[in-house]
């Protein structure tokens, strides 16, 4: 069994939500590029990159860390054994 879950955004409260990518977008070493985006706009990227499933939410069982990965880097991860 994987370590990791993934998490269905749909089903986290919008307010929950908007923190968790405030929090993502905000990190250390996050880079957009050379044009230099708000933090509005990078969460709007990161909300419709999982709404199209380009995103996914990982939630590891053991750390108690979540993370947000690319759909086929997710994928591996999730079938780990």
């Amino acid at each position: 069994m994987s370590a990791y879950i993934q998490v269905p955004v749909a089903r986290l409260e919008p307010a929950a939500l908007q923190n968790l990518l405030e929090e993502y977008a905000s990190r250390d070493g996050t880079d957009y590029g050379e044009l230099e985006l708000t933090l509005a706009e990078k969460v709007g990227n990161l909300r419709r990159q999982l709404q199209t499933m380009e995103l996914c939410l990982l939630y590891h069982l053991e750390t108690e860390e979540w993370d947000l990965l690319p759909a086929d880097q997710a994928e591996r991860l999730l079938q780990e054994p």
